[in-house]
């Protein structure tokens, strides 16, 4: 089991309950605001002590609230990638990936000293709490040097040794950032929303290079994010975090085709989301739409939410109305560079009902330039996605 975590935290008007196994080794995390994703991640890295539960990691427990163990985070393997890359403003690239550096041999005996401690509930009052952030075990070797410079050429940093952070660019800062916890050889690499401060253009591009420079890492590696795009392309698995809960859980792909909830399906990206109402075993009303639904096979008998995506819907031009249509009435667009999106009005009488969102991708601009704005919007039954 690659990993496999089971916690829980009171918070002021909050609760983490995290539990999953998984054996992937590019895991996403995805979740609103407030959802409890960098908590999630904190807790691994040791920076946050749950209330109980249990992390472990490659059979390697980092935290058992039952049996009293909660590993320091300078031992328990685990590099943490910040928003701002955390790099010592007053040390040289090269100092920077070597501050990064352990002697694995002191470590391991510190682990043998320092895994087992006493939670702040018991115990003499001149104790330490084992997850103190204190008492790093870097220790200066022979070789660190030689690995230093591996580094440097395997993060392209060559030429820029000498210099201090301020005189990097912000991707020359992540590439040194991940050479420094490559050099402490973690068996973990924790992303908390690496690309959150950028622009659509460099994040892209920054991206791509971190893909690149964790390309041949066999570790585990996890990222945070509320980019659903991001996520999509680095993770193999996907978590879906909700009110500090996994909502959904699986293979990435599978997770955006079929997300399951209401909430999953709008941190996927879905923007039409209704009320349904099952009429029979084969149609569905979609409440906040006001059109009723005709499937081929049977519908489920638990439906509460449809959702549909965006870009799905299928312009038809005749006058008669085909199954499974809305009306195209327009009410609002946007033309971007890459897609026109259209708003088109539900057909329902409530005030309250949102417009559904079409997003016309470039392959349709030159028919709908040249017939119109078509006269119905087809929902093909196979995109439809049932939702609880």
């Amino acid at each position: 089991m690659a990993l496999s975590l089971d916690i829980r935290k009171k918070y002021k008007g909050f609760v983490l309950d995290v539990r999953f196994e998984t054996e992937s080794r590019r895991i996403g995390i995805l979740g609103g605001s407030g959802a409890g994703k960098s908590m999630t991640l904190r807790s691994i890295a040791g920076i946050h002590t749950p209330d109980e539960g249990q992390i472990a990691l490659d059979g390697r427990v980092l935290y058992d609230s039952t049996e009293h163990v909660c590993l320091k985070p300078q031992v328990r393997r685990v590099g943490y990638l910040f928003q701002n890359y955390a790099l010592f403003p007053n040390m040289t690239v090269r100092e920077n990936i070597m501050a990064g550096m352990k002697d694995r041999k002191n470590e391991d005996l510190a682990q043998m000293g320092g895994w087992i401690g006493r939670f702040r509930s018991g115990g003499g009052k001149n104790r330490t709490h084992p997850c103190d952030l204190s008492g790093g075990l870097r220790s200066g070797t022979a070789n660190h040097s030689a690995r230093a410079d591996a580094l440097i050429r395997r993060f392209r940093l060559e030429g820029l040794e000498d210099r201090l952070p301020s005189r990097l660019s912000g991707g020359q800062q992540q590439r040194v950032a991940l050479a420094r916890i490559l050099a402490a050889e973690p068996d973990a690499i924790l992303l908390d929303e690496p690309f959150a401060a950028l622009d659509g253009y460099l994040r892209d591009r920054m991206q791509r290079e971190l893909a690149a420079a964790l390309a041949d890492y066999p570790g585990t590696v996890i990222m945070v994010s509320h980019d659903r795009d991001e996520i999509y392309r680095f993770s193999e698995e996907l978590l879906v975090l909700g009110g500090g809960r996994i909502i959904r859980q699986g293979p990435t792909r599978e997770v955006f085709a079929c997300p399951g909830s209401h909430d999953a399906a709008a941190l996927t990206g879905c923007k039409n989301l209704s009320r349904a109402e099952r009429v029979d075993a084969r149609h569905v009303k979609a409440c906040d739409w006001g059109i009723i639904l005709t499937f081929s096979a049977d519908v489920p008998e638990k439906v509460d939410y449809l959702g549909f995506r965006a870009h799905e819907f299928v312009p038809v031009w005749e006058k008669e109305r085909p199954e499974n249509a809305i009306r195209c009435r327009v009410v609002s667009e946007a033309i971007l560079q890459f897609e026109h999106n259209y708003y088109i009005a539900p057909e329902t009488a409530d005030p309250a009902a949102q417009p559904l969102s079409w997003f016309a991708q470039r392959n349709r601009w030159p028919e709908l330039a040249e017939r119109g704005m078509p006269n119905y919007l087809v929902l093909p039954e196979e995109a439809v996605m049932f939702l609880k």
